[in-house]
């Protein structure tokens, strides 16, 4: 179980009380949009946060800044181009909009955040609150090793771990060249898929949970939701195509 209301989802985990963490949904009871061009069902309500997609980006611009001043955060969060990559940066000030899919730091007062639609948003926090990241996780990502690859920037095993929201496994359909590229990595993720006709139905949380294992990191919580089935709280790009982005947040205090 996780705290939620209409408008944030904020992890239930056993975080040190200096980490803080949320993840948006698609609805800001205090954000009206104006008319736009996509009419009544617009794909973007009401609390868009990319500027990549086709939104408007006043509206866009302006729901960051409703962000900000919502969650009471200490700086803008260090925004990523996310390309499904295995990448991950430290967040500073000195880089703007790197290509990266992985965020972490060891400072105070920064916030990593991460955008998905779909991909399964990751957030880590080591034990003793000194350290935190957020991953942006696809298929590819984690195939590629995304997860691996900002634990070993994080230099600690010692982590705590919680699952935004992400598409179900009854709604994750994949190909045979999904399924064969995890089993080249180890036999243990053939668990996460399941027979679908000619193709499989991919466990995206389950993947996630056996590279973690490999990693012997086993503090593991959320997960438990599917923004494909979730019209009214989540976006999804599987199901709309062309929408907006949620966002996950995660900053440490003093």
């Amino acid at each position: 179980m996780m705290s939620k209301n209409a408008n944030f989802i904020f992890p239930n985990w056993n975080a040190p009380p200096n980490v803080h963490a949320v993840m948006t949904t698609r609805s800001q009871a205090h954000r009206p949009r104006p008319p736009s061009k996509w009419g009544a069902d617009n794909c973007f309500d009401s609390f868009n946060l990319a500027t990549h997609v086709g939104d408007d980006l006043e509206s866009v611009l302006e729901n960051r800044r409703l962000l900000k001043t919502t969650l009471n955060l200490p700086v803008e969060p260090f925004w990523l181009e996310q390309i499904h990559s295995n990448t991950v940066v430290e967040a500073s000030q000195k880089l703007i909009l790197p290509k990266a899919d992985a965020s972490f730091s060891h400072q105070k007062n920064v916030v990593c955040v991460v955008m998905t639609a779909d991909c399964l948003p990751i957030l880590m926090c080591s034990t003793d609150g000194a350290q935190i990241a957020a991953i942006h996780a696809g298929w590819r990502g984690l195939e590629n090793g995304i997860i691996t690859n900002t634990v070993a920037a994080l230099k600690n095993t010692d982590l705590i771990v919680w699952f935004g929201a992400a598409i179900g496994v009854d709604c994750f359909e994949v190909g045979d060249e999904v399924r064969d590229a995890f089993l080249k990595k180890s036999a243990d993720y053939a668990t996460a898929f399941k027979k679908n006709g000619s193709n499989w139905l991919a466990d995206i949380y389950q993947l996630a949970r056996i590279e973690l294992a490999s990693l012997g990191i086993t503090h593991v919580f959320g997960g438990e939701f599917c923004t494909m089935t979730d019209a009214e709280r989540f976006y999804s790009y599987r199901r709309e195509n062309q929408t907006g982005r949620m966002a996950t947040l995660i900053w440490r205090s003093s």
